[in-house]
């Protein structure tokens, strides 16, 4: 069976992409779009660097096939931000040092994106176990929650400033 069309939606914008029905959604994005942000790690769904948020889920890009999310909505850590109005997460990220090597950080924001719409106001115990499948080896995920947290009260107060 060769390539087929398959229409979706990546960061707002609609996208028709050429795919063999087994492609891995990751190598779409990084590939043939060009969106980098989600990186590969172990391709066994263990790591979380290739996280993406699909259709309001988090899910690891390395285990969905283009085929699947044939018109479904994929949002990246492009589209959560931008270089001259970042997202309060990937601010929170910078200021309070919630990377290093960076590897991880586009999986552990798009993830954290996911966690603070399903849970806004998270304690920090919420925050581990909402990031635990998304692995980092350098930061020791201390500042990696410290940045979580922070971005929802930044968030919320912004909310509530709103209203």
């Amino acid at each position: 069976m060769g390539k087929q069309h398959y229409q979706i939606t990546v960061n707002g914008e609609p996208q028709d992409v050429l795919a063999e029905p087994r492609e891995l959604l990751i190598h779409t994005l990084r590939e043939q779009l060009r969106i980098t942000g989600p990186h590969i790690g172990c391709e066994t769904s263990h790591c979380g660097a290739c996280t993406v948020d699909i259709d309001g889920r988090s899910v690891k890009s390395c285990t969905v096939f283009t085929a699947q999310v044939a018109g479904k909505e994929i949002t990246t850590v492009e589209g959560l931000g931008s270089p001259d109005a970042m997202h309060p997460l990937q601010e929170a990220f910078r200021e309070h040092h919630g990377l290093q090597c960076g590897y991880c950080t586009p999986g552990m924001i798009t993830r954290a994106y996911r966690l603070l719409q399903e849970n806004p106001s998270p304690t920090e115990e919420e925050v581990r176990f909402g990031m635990a499948g998304n692995l980092c080896r350098c930061t020791g995920y201390q500042n990696i929650v410290k940045a979580i947290l922070a971005a929802a009260a930044e968030m919320n107060a912004s909310k509530e400033a709103a209203e």
